[in-house]
């Protein structure tokens, strides 16, 4: 009988390694963003940061999550010193650029994960909860978002 339970309790931590990771642990890593597109109330696609947007989504095992998103070809400032810039190089920095950060929650059964927002660039966002409809392929996680320019779905691939 000792054997038998010594064997179970030896085999038991590669039995759960072995596992599929549940959804909300397939979260759990750093994202490159792959494509960024929205589509306006007449169903025109438009893509707010471009062509070729970039950014990084990063979940942890802790709940936390951090968030940037930006045109690439983003206009740097004429003055080195970000406090002096002009108003229209604030509103095309501004607008260019998005990120926040907070915590998270999974809900598998509904295919969702929900941003809790800590801090954001847009003040507007700080203390809300985004929602997300979630779909992982392959090393991709497509998520949807109704934001108020539109329906959005945003394609991230894992960084190894």
């Amino acid at each position: 009988m000792r054997i038998l339970m010594l064997c179970a309790i030896l085999l038991l931590p590669a039995l759960v390694a072995g596992a599929d990771p549940s959804p909300a642990q397939r979260f759990v890593g750093h994202w490159r963003l792959i494509s960024f597109e929205q589509r306006s109330p007449s169903g025109e696609v438009i893509q707010p940061f471009g062509k070729d947007p970039i950014g990084r989504i990063s979940y942890d095992a802790g709940g936390h999550v951090s968030a940037q998103l930006m045109r690439r070809d983003r206009a740097k400032f004429a003055n080195s010193d970000f406090q002096k810039g002009t108003d229209a190089e604030n509103r095309d920095a501004f607008t260019g650029y998005a990120a926040y950060y907070g915590s998270y929650t999974v809900d598998e059964k509904a295919g969702t994960v929900t941003h809790h927002v800590e801090g954001a660039w847009f003040p507007n966002w700080i203390g809300t909860t985004l929602l997300r409809r979630y779909e992982f392929r392959g090393n991709q996680l497509k998520l949807w978002a109704d934001l108020p320019a539109g329906p959005s779905v945003l394609v991230w691939e894992r960084i190894p």
